[in-house]
């Protein structure tokens, strides 16, 4: 068909408009992926393409108010390039609600956590450490270690690394509140970043989402399911949605992010449960004590005035009987463990002596070397009820994905005879927010799987290193066999003779080395 003048003319105009409104919607679209990458949702003004983003888009979701998830939060709160992203916190716990400092004069909680100088330096750096001051803590500056059978021991002293403490014993309870007290002066009104629910699903964004056609819908209507499209989306036990650029797993060992994901998880269950409580001295201890017997390690640690975190390793049938025994059995059975039962008190020899001349030119001698054995304060009453919990080892495979990064026991659990696995967890959560701040002062999409990588790099070895050195310990100090037996001694001689050695293992023990050995 022959077209007229007229309507050759009107099918030119057509054609014409409709290339303009997909010129124009595709520049929309430009703008608003350029805004999404590089300008925080959490700015004076959020806008993406020109549109405010709603009050449910957020930069960061952390799932997980526990000490860690905080100390995201409080660290990416407390940096100038991470202040302004809007960050929310998913955990129904109802203490999250509690602001206020907590009495020192109380009975100490029986869940407690043995920070590095390492992690008090980091919550130096975000402000909360000293809202901790304000609060019950227990500087300790030595340490003594030792075996039931009376082959061998070592003590360790700050001192002999320069520093005036080895770590402080802090209550679980006193971590979260100082966090919250921090965050509660980062932020004028903490009440809005703190969700009192629970996660029910995610969902993270698909490659080939439709987010609607071009021209056909209201520019604000496009940028929105532009915008929303590259996000994850939660969904609340309280009816709520929710959408972010990165969520942050840090809900624990059990993790409901890291199943969602589907990271998987290699581990095993130990043979052994953990009771604690609290205890009370005629005086005030100020070291921490560890006996290895043959069930698994007895810890003493202080926690101010008179008062010791008791921390025991045992079998789950044994953990069972000493949870139900009258509280006047228990503590008699607390002082045999750490006294006089299983065995004789370690005595040097000239042995040691020698050995200790020997290494002596090898980097100074420690001035722990020279101390001799000590039986640790005797408890005299039990204030607390016991708690008993399964061991485990678990460590996932990947600790990030696109839009999410896993922190803590959701990524990774060693076994506690250390004391490091909440301080691994404080590292992650440093790494994490240092991560996030680089990627925002270059304009980067922070839920990109690129930047989070280096996150994950960062902290994989080092846990990975950690959970070995532990699993080793418990598999090494569990059997009871006499070769066995003369190896540990040996280790334990060397650890208190040999200085360089002994200097080695308490930097790496506060954090501020990556090996235990010579590095």
């Amino acid at each position: 068909m022959t077209l007229t003048p007229a309507r050759a003319s009107a099918a030119a105009a057509h054609a014409l408009l409709r290339r303009t409104r997909c010129f124009a919607a595709a520049d929309r679209i430009r703008k608003a992926s350029r805004a999404f990458s590089s300008a925080p949702a959490g700015a004076s003004e959020p806008q993406v393409g020109g549109v405010r983003a709603g009050d449910d888009e957020l930069d960061v979701a952390i799932v997980g108010g526990g000490m860690v998830g905080l100390a995201v939060a409080c660290a990416l709160s407390n940096m100038p390039l991470t202040k302004h992203l809007r960050v929310a916190v998913i955990d129904s716990n109802p203490a999250l609600k509690s602001t206020n400092y907590l009495k020192k004069d109380g009975i100490p909680d029986s869940r407690v956590s043995t920070v590095t100088p390492a992690t008090i330096s980091f919550f130096r750096d975000i402000g909360a450490w000293e809202h901790i001051l304000q609060q019950r803590h227990a500087f300790f500056g030595k340490m003594q270690v030792w075996d039931y059978t009376g082959l061998g021991y070592t003590r360790y002293n700050a001192s002999d690394v320069c520093k005036e403490y080895l770590g402080c014993v802090v209550e679980n309870k006193v971590l979260c509140n100082s966090l919250l007290l921090r965050l509660q002066e980062q932020k004028e009104d903490i009440e809005k970043m703190v969700y009192p629910t629970r996660l029910v699903s995610l969902a993270f964004p698909s490659k080939s989402r439709n987010v609607g056609v071009a021209g056909l819908k209201p520019p604000s209507t496009e940028a929105e399911e532009l915008r929303r499209s590259n996000l994850v989306k939660l969904d609340l036990s309280d009816g709520q949605t929710l959408y972010s650029k990165l969520v942050v797993g840090a809900d624990g060992s059990k993790s409901n992010v890291r199943q969602i994901a589907g990271i998987k998880t290699t581990g095993w269950s130990y043979p052994q449960s953990a009771i604690i409580c609290t205890v009370e001295h005629t005086a005030e201890n100020d070291t921490a004590w560890q006996r290895f017997l043959p069930s698994g390690p007895i810890a003493l640690l202080p926690i101010g005035d008179n008062f010791s975190n008791i921390v025991w390793t045992m079998s789950p049938e044994e953990a069972s009987r000493h949870k139900s025994m009258s509280s006047e059995d228990f503590v008699m059975s607390v002082n045999r463990a750490l006294d006089f039962g299983y065995g004789p008190h370690p005595n040097s020899s000239s042995l040691d002596h020698y050995v200790e001349r020997l290494f002596s030119d090898f980097g100074g001698t420690a001035a722990s070397t020279k101390e001799c054995f000590e039986v640790p304060p005797r408890a005299i009453g039990l204030i607390s009820e016991r708690m008993a919990f399964p061991l485990s080892l678990m460590h996932s495979h990947d600790y990030v994905s696109k839009r999410l990064a896993l922190v803590g026991d959701a990524a990774h659990t060693v076994h506690p005879l250390a004391g490091q696995g909440v301080n691994l967890g404080f590292g992650d959560a440093a790494a994490l927010a240092k991560v996030i701040s680089e990627g925002v002062s270059v304009g980067a999409d922070i839920g990109d799987l690129s930047l989070l990588n280096r996150y994950e790099n960062d902290r994989k070895g080092a846990n990975v290193a950690m959970a070995a050195v532990l699993d080793g310990f418990q598999k090494m100090y569990s059997v009871d066999f006499g070769p066995l037996n003369v190896l540990r001694a040996a280790a334990f001689h060397g650890a208190q003779y040999i200085s360089p050695l002994k200097k080695n293992i308490i930097s790496y023990a506060m954090g501020d080395r990556k090996s235990p050995l010579f590095s």
